[in-house]
C-alpha cells in the first residue's frame, strides 16, 4: 500500500516523521526546487491512501540531476510524480501500469533550438519531436519569432532562411494570429491542443521588422528613430515579464529573406548597430535572462565580441548562448578553441554556453536548394532566382560557372561546407546510373569534368529530382565524445521544424544516449548515462531557469521510458513523412519506434510503443513555460484517461 499527500501544493512543505515511526513503505526523498516529500511510514500525518492514475514499475530511474540511477516504482496522480518507491505501489484503481523492467525512465528531455514557430499554429502536437521523448520545446530561435510580425514578413523571414515554404508560413499566421502581444500570444498558444511544452525566445528581426518594417529593417543606412528603439525595448520588456526565456538574435550573413522586395537581404537583427543591441543587452543582463546568438563568423572581432559579451564586469553577466560548437570538416582545428574559451569566459565570471548538436551534421539536399550555398557569392546567386528557367540560364552561362568554380576552389575565409564536391553522394536521380557515386567521381566518369561543372550538369538535367547528401560536421566520434562532456556546451541544435527537406535531428537526444550506452557496453566509457541524461535535461531546464528537465517527488510528470536494447542503427534510418499542414509536403523525419516505449507530457500518456495516444491533437498536454515560474499540470478530467494494463 503506498501513501502519498493528495494535496500537494508547490507552497507545502514537509518534515520527516517522529523518531518512532514504525518502518512502512520507502519513498526517496528527493529535494526539487519547491518542496520535500517524504513518507517513509504507513500513518504518516496528514497523507491519505489514494490511488494512482498511472504506475510505472521496475524501471531504471533517472531524476535529470545527474546523481546515480536505480530501480524505482513511480506513481503518477493529477499530472505529477506522487510516488517513487522501492516497494510495489497499490495498483488497486490503476489506470495505466506499465512495467519498465529492463528500461530507463527519464524526465521528459528539452530540445532548446528548434523553428516550430509556424509549425506550432497549425499542428500543435508537434509529434515528430514528441515521439522521441522530447517534451519541452525552445520557439524563437536564431531571432525569429511569431509574435509581431504579420503573415507576409513572416513568410519572407522564415521562408528561405529555414527552408519552410513561404506560402504556408503566410497562410498559417494570417489565419490564427490573434495577438497583439506576448501575453495574448501565450494565450493563444495554450488555447491549441499543445504536444509537448513550449518555452520562448523573442525574436530581435521579429521586433526590428514589426517596429521599423521589413524594408527599413534591412537596409544598412537605416537606423531605428528613438520611437522605434524605445518600442522594441517596451516590447522586449514585455516579454521578459511574460516569461519568455530571453531574446534571441542573429550576426550570421548568410541568412538570407525570401519574398519579392527584401529578396536576398539577410536578417534584420544583423543591421543592428551597437547601440540599439547594447541597449536590448541590458534589460537581459538586468534580469537574468538569456540572449541566443549566432555571430558573424567571416569577422573574428564579432565573434570575439559576442563571447566576451557575457562577462560582468561593473555589471551583471550577460547569460549568453551562441550558435555553435561544430567540428566543421573546413576547418578541423577551430573546435579546439571552443571549449577553452568558453570556459575562460566563465571563469572570469561570465555565464557563457556554446550550442551543440550531439551528432553527426548531416544534410541532405534537393538540386542546388541547400542554405550552405548562401554563405558564396555563386551558390547565393543561383538561390536568389526562383524562377526555374531563369535559374537554368544561370546556371549554364560559362561565366557564372568560372566564378562558382573560384570560390568553390578557394581556400580562404571561413565557412561552414567544405566545398567537396567528392564528399557528396547521389542517393536518387533519374539517371540511377549516378545513383551511390559523388559528383567528383561523376565527372571523372564523364571525361575528366570539373566537379562543380558535374555538379550543375546533373542539376540541369534533373532538377530537384536530384537528391544527394554530405555530412558537414560532427564526424569525428572522438571530438563529439569531448564536446559531450565539456561543461560550456549545452546539447542543443536540432532545428526541429526547418529544413523540412534537408536534415532530420528530431532524435538526436537518443542518439547521444546511444553513444554513451554503447561506449559503456564496450568498456570505455566516456561519461555515464547519468550525466548524459542530465545533460538532456535538468541542466539546460535550470540554465534556461524552465520548471521540466527533473523527474522527482511533485514534479510535473514529463517522463520517456526507453529501451536501452533498442538503442540502435534504427535511430540513424532514413525516413520522410508527409507534413498534411503544408500541402502533403515530405519531410525528412525520423522513425525508431521500438526504442521509445512510453512518453507522458503531464501525467498523459502522448506515445504508447511508437503510437499516438487519442489524446495528441485532440486534447492539450502541454503549457506554456514561463522563466522563472513554476508549471503544475493543468487538471485532467475523468474522462480523459483510459484503462491500459
Amino acid at each position: 500500500m503506498s501513501t502519498v499527500s493528495p494535496t500537494w501544493t508547490a507552497a507545502s512543505r514537509t518534515v520527516g516523521p517522529p523518531d518512532n515511526c514504525r518502518s512502512g513503505l520507502k519513498v526517496d526523498n528527493y529535494r526539487n526546487l519547491f518542496t520535500d516529500f517524504v513518507d517513509t511510514c504507513g500513518s504518516a500525518l496528514f497523507y491519505d491512501v489514494v490511488s494512482f492514475d498511472t504506475i510505472i514499475k521496475n524501471g531504471r530511474w533517472f531524476d535529470g540531476s545527474g546523481a546515480p540511477s536505480a530501480v524505482r516504482n513511480i506513481g503518477i496522480r493529477n499530472g505529477h510524480v506522487a510516488a517513487i518507491s522501492t516497494a510495489d505501489l497499490d495498483e488497486t484503481d490503476c489506470r495505466r501500469v506499465i512495467d519498465a523492467t529492463g528500461q530507463w525512465v527519464l524526465p521528459g528531455m528539452l530540445d532548446i533550438h528548434t523553428h516550430y514557430d509556424v509549425e506550432v499554429l497549425v499542428g500543435p502536437a508537434l509529434t515528430e519531436s514528441l515521439r522521441h521523448g522530447v517534451t519541452t520545446v525552445m520557439l524563437g530561435s536564431c531571432s525569429l519569432s511569431t509574435v509581431h510580425v504579420d503573415g507576409v514578413d513572416a513568410g519572407d523571414i522564415f521562408g528561405r532562411v529555414e527552408a519552410i515554404p513561404r506560402e504556408h508560413v503566410i497562410g498559417a499566421v494570417d489565419t490564427h494570429k490573434t495577438w497583439t502581444n506576448c501575453e495574448e500570444y501565450i494565450a493563444a498558444l495554450e488555447a491549441r491542443p499543445l504536444g509537448p511544452n513550449v518555452a520562448a525566445f523573442i525574436g530581435h528581426s521579429d521586433m526590428r521588422a514589426a517596429t521599423m518594417g521589413l524594408d527599413r529593417a534591412t537596409q544598412k543606412r537605416q537606423r531605428p528613430t528613438r520611437r522605434e528603439q524605445a518600442q522594441m525595448e517596451q516590447w522586449l520588456d514585455e516579454a521578459l515579464r511574460a516569461g519568455f526565456v530571453g531574446m534571441s538574435s542573429q550576426q550570421l550573413l548568410f541568412d538570407k529573406l525570401d519574398g519579392e522586395v527584401c529578396r536576398s537581404r539577410t536578417l534584420p537583427s544583423t543591421y543592428a548597430r551597437p547601440r540599439e543591441l547594447r541597449r536590448l543587452k541590458s534589460k537581459l543582463r538586468r534580469t537574468g535572462r538569456v540572449l541566443q546568438s549566432g555571430p558573424d563568423i567571416e569577422n573574428p572581432l564579432n565573434l570575439g565580441s559576442q563571447v566576451f559579451q557575457s562577462l560582468g564586469i561593473f555589471r551583471n553577466p550577460l547569460k549568453t548562448s551562441l550558435l555553435s560548437a561544430a567540428d566543421v570538416k573546413s576547418n578541423p582545428y577551430a573546435i579546439k578553441l571552443l571549449g577553452p574559451l568558453a570556459r575562460l569566459v566563465n571563469r572570469l565570471g561570465g555565464n557563457f554556453r556554446w550550442q551543440h548538436l550531439p551528432v553527426p551534421f548531416e544534410v541532405y539536399a534537393d538540386g542546388i536548394d541547400l542554405v550552405v550555398f548562401e554563405e558564396f557569392g555563386a551558390g547565393a546567386a543561383a538561390l536568389h532566382l526562383r524562377d526555374e528557367v531563369e535559374r537554368n540560364e544561370l546556371l549554364r552561362d560559362e561565366a557564372y560557372r568560372r566564378e562558382f568554380r573560384k570560390q568553390y576552389e578557394s581556400k580562404f575565409g571561413m565557412r561552414v561546407w567544405q566545398r567537396d564536391f567528392f564528399d557528396a553522394e547521389i542517393v536518387a536521380c533519374p539517371d540511377e546510373s549516378v545513383v551511390g557515386k559523388s559528383f567528383g567521381q561523376v565527372g571523372l566518369d564523364r571525361g575528366g569534368l570539373h566537379p562543380v561543372d558535374a555538379f550543375l550538369d546533373l542539376v540541369l538535367e534533373h532538377g530537384t529530382a536530384l537528391r544527394w547528401r554530405t555530412t558537414i560536421s560532427n564526424h569525428r566520434p572522438e571530438v563529439l565524445k569531448k564536446l559531450a562532456r565539456d561543461p560550456g556546451i549545452q546539447m542543443g541544435f536540432s532545428d526541429a521544424g526547418a529544413h523540412l527537406r534537408n536534415m532530420a535531428f528530431y532524435n538526436m537526444n537518443l542518439r547521444l544516449l546511444r553513444h554513451v550506452h554503447e561506449a559503456q557496453q564496450a568498456g570505455s566509457p566516456f561519461m555515464t548515462v547519468e550525466q548524459a541524461v542530465h545533460r538532456l535535461t535538468g541542466e539546460l531546464a535550470d540554465w534556461y531557469r524552465i520548471d521540466a528537465g527533473h523527474l522527482r517527488m511533485g514534479d510535473r510528470a514529463d517522463i520517456v521510458v526507453i529501451d536501452p536494447e533498442r538503442l540502435d542503427e534504427s535511430l540513424q534510418a532514413y525516413a520522410e513523412s508527409p507534413v498534411e499542414q503544408y500541402g502533403g509536403l515530405s519531410r525528412m523525419v525520423n522513425r525508431n519506434d521500438d526504442t521509445v516505449r512510453a512518453v507522458f507530457v503531464a501525467g498523459r500518456a502522448v506515445f504508447l510503443d511508437g503510437e499516438p495516444t487519442d489524446v495528441v491533437g485532440a486534447q492539450r498536454t502541454g503549457r506554456f513555460l514561463r522563466a522563472a515560474h513554476k508549471a503544475p499540470a493543468q487538471a485532467i478530467q475523468e474522462s480523459e484517461l483510459s484503462s491500459v494494463s
